[in-house]
């Protein structure tokens, strides 16, 4: 089972499978999603624990797009987060 499935989702997360994260969000990518059109975008990156988020946002502020982020601890963190505050 998908982690996405058992766990849900982040309401309003736009998913992008890591493998072409890069090509996605690079505002000079021919592939780039229509939201990626400019390098000041704000961007939040989130894995299931935080571990690969932060490698992918540096991955992405190696090219140049210095407002990406993670959010630390990942899904799990926000939804211990959620529950928590009911």
């Amino acid at each position: 089972m998908d982690q996405r499935e058992r766990d849900g989702a982040l309401p309003g997360a736009v998913v992008i499978d890591r493998n072409v994260l890069e090509r996605r969000l690079d505002p000079s990518s021919a592939h780039r999603l229509p939201m990626a059109h400019d390098y000041d975008r704000r961007i939040v990156i989130v894995c299931n624990e935080g571990y690969s988020s932060s490698l992918a946002a540096d991955t992405l502020q190696r090219l140049g797009l210095l407002r990406v982020t993670d959010l630390i601890g990942g899904f799990q963190a926000w939804a211990a987060w959620r529950q928590e505050a009911g």
